[in-house]
């Protein structure tokens, strides 16, 4: 798609410019952690503040609203922001997300003071596009910088640096609000202005990334040589997917990927534990995202020679483990009593059980959305293509989420919400398998095509 804008994925550059550093500047190695430190601080530090549950509200309306708002604009920017990225480069189009998101956690600090969530609703409107143009851009560099053979791997050094955001952004809440064992407490206005601090860094790292055609693996390849396209030529690409049949089979998936957030931090960790005890919570979620990704990076990346055997073992862990988690997280709901707030330091051993399912919703969080991008991944190598590919799903997974929300406002029974999570991502995994089996070429077939779509370039008559 788009061939006349981009030329392929894997040119050769001259053999004087190869090098064996893998923390050289145009590494693909030194560019994912680059983009890792940016969500770090941008989605990283937001994941932590909606995390506390309402926004660190006492009142979760107006985060509720704030964040359907959100996912409403997410869903169509998400879409766009593969577009959008092939237009503008990584630059203009991650130093825009990520200005959004300062603005977004500033919200709240001024409705710490008046109590009027217009702005917030606004403020979440705006993050929307902002983080539609963020991740697109993200996923882009995540799936199409590393090595064919190595993309699990960079996706779990990306997920491990990004969710530390939300291990510090827990820490922050946690340590501001220590000595308040309360449930019904707001945060403290440094709480937000930490966040915010985080977030202004973040846009600045975010000019540090380079584009694609500027990326040289170690072996002389470049990750792609992309001349900017146009917008007639993305509108056109974008409505494609919609037609795309390896799209459509990952809807339930993406849908499902942030549908179920509202579920964990409203009526797990809000509902469940005291302020301080939900920041505590948090910094043990986002740890368990790392070490989730990291086990199912090494599983999709080294536990078979087959790149779709990998695969499909990778989905049938998740799979395992999901229906497992969520099986926990039912006997947690029925045995829930309303007027029980447990806290890490007064609760004693009532604390443990529902403090395990949280920490394992981020594990499985981590393990399922590694899984869906190594699987997008899978699908080609060209940063252009895949760009759109990840603005689908981030697109459809912000629809799902701002459903999410509102089903929440309109106070769908916190059993039925775990219900449809569990049948949403149960749904999902037979699909995905459908997917490897019928979409994804061996790492072989790739490299054949490689070497012949390099060996045409190098003959091919300079323009």
């Amino acid at each position: 798609m788009g061939s006349s804008q981009n030329e392929q994925s894997s040119t050769q550059i001259p053999q004087n410019t190869k090098s064996s550093s893998l923390f050289r500047y145009n590494s693909p190695l030194v560019q994912i952690i680059l983009i890792g430190f940016v969500c770090f601080c941008c989605p990283g530090m937001f994941n932590a503040l909606s995390g506390m549950g309402g926004g660190g509200q006492v009142n979760a309306t107006a985060s509720n609203n704030a964040l359907t708002a959100l996912y409403t604009t997410f869903a169509v920017f998400g879409i766009l922001g593969g577009g959008i990225y092939n237009i503008l480069g990584p630059h203009l189009t991650l130093f825009a997300g990520c200005s959004t998101y300062v603005l977004y956690a500033g919200s709240f600090l001024y409705y710490n003071h008046y109590q009027h969530q217009a702005f917030a609703i606004f403020s979440g409107a705006v993050l929307g596009i902002g983080a539609g143009l963020l991740w697109a851009a993200q996923g882009a560099i995540m799936t199409s910088y590393p090595p064919v053979n190595r993309k699990g791997t960079y996706i779990s050094i990306f997920w491990s640096i990004f969710n530390m955001g939300g291990v510090i952004g827990g820490l922050i809440p946690f340590i501001l609000n220590y000595h308040r064992s309360d449930q019904a407490a707001t945060v403290n206005d440094g709480t937000y202005i930490g966040f915010m601090a985080f977030m202004s860094l973040g846009a600045i790292l975010s000019l540090t990334i380079l584009p694609a055609s500027k990326v040289v693996r170690d072996d002389g390849t470049m990750c792609s040589n992309m001349l900017y396209s146009n917008v007639t030529t993305e509108l056109m690409e974008i409505l494609k997917l919609f037609y795309n049949w390896k799209m459509l089979v990952m809807i339930p998936a993406a849908w499902s990927s942030n549908f179920f957030y509202t579920y964990q931090f409203n009526h797990v960790n809000k509902t469940q534990f005291s302020l301080r005890t939900r920041g505590l919570n948090n910094v043990f979620y986002w740890g368990a995202q790392m070490m989730g990704s990291i086990g199912i990076g090494y599983t999709m990346d080294f536990s078979f020679k087959s790149r779709r055997k990998r695969g499909i073992v990778g989905i049938s862990v998740v799979a395992v483990l999901g229906s497992v988690i969520w099986g926990g997280a039912l006997a947690n709901q029925i045995k829930h009593r309303h007027d029980e707030i447990l806290d890490f330091k007064e609760s004693g051993s009532g604390f443990a059980g529902p403090f395990v399912l949280y920490f394992s919703f981020g594990l499985l969080d981590a393990m399922f959305q590694s899984m869906v991008y190594w699987s997008i991944g899978a699908l080609a190598n060209d940063s252009e293509i895949l760009s759109r590919y990840i603005g689908f799903y981030k697109g459809i997974q912000s629809a799902g989420a701002a459903v999410a929300w509102q089903i929440d406002n309109h106070n769908v029974s916190p059993m039925s919400q775990l219900i449809v999570n569990w049948v949403l991502t149960t749904v999902s995994y037979p699909l995905l398998l459908v997917l490897m089996v019928l979409a994804v070429k061996e790492d072989d077939d790739i490299d054949k095509v490689a070497d012949h779509n390099g060996s045409a370039s190098a003959s091919a008559p300079a323009h």
